[in-house]
């Protein structure tokens, strides 16, 4: 069974920064891409940033150049540096991984969710 834990949410005033972290754990074979995104209240859950397995990042144009997504392949983890925050950055922010896993016959790719954490974006 795979897991993604999320943690590094928090309150944090205008301007400031946060790292959120997310480790997979379980039984993997490899990890693909790995992403973040996050969902306001009473908003759609947005792509905020996508890094692939190679390290090539890419970003949704709100948070390019604030935002640095990261991965640490050895610990199964993927980063989120969010610099200059904004209100409208608040939101439940979750991850997500493609994995390869093992099947008794075949290996196979499924799609993980961590749970989230919030991200409060105030004065």
């Amino acid at each position: 069974q795979v897991q993604l834990v999320e943690s590094g949410g928090g309150l944090v005033q205008p301007g400031g920064s946060l790292r959120l972290s997310c480790a997979a754990s379980g039984s993997i074979l490899s990890i693909n891409d790995m992403s973040w995104y996050r969902q306001a209240p009473g908003k759609e859950r947005e792509l905020v940033a996508t890094i692939t397995s190679g390290g090539t990042p890419n970003y949704a144009d709100s948070v390019k150049g604030r935002f640095t997504i990261s991965r640490d392949n050895a610990k199964n983890t993927v980063y989120l540096q969010m610099n200059s925050l904004k209100p409208e950055d608040t939101a439940d922010y979750y991850c997500n991984a493609e994995i390869e896993l093992a099947g008794p016959s075949y290996n196979y790719l499924m799609i993980y969710w961590g749970t989230g954490t919030l991200v409060t974006v105030s004065s």
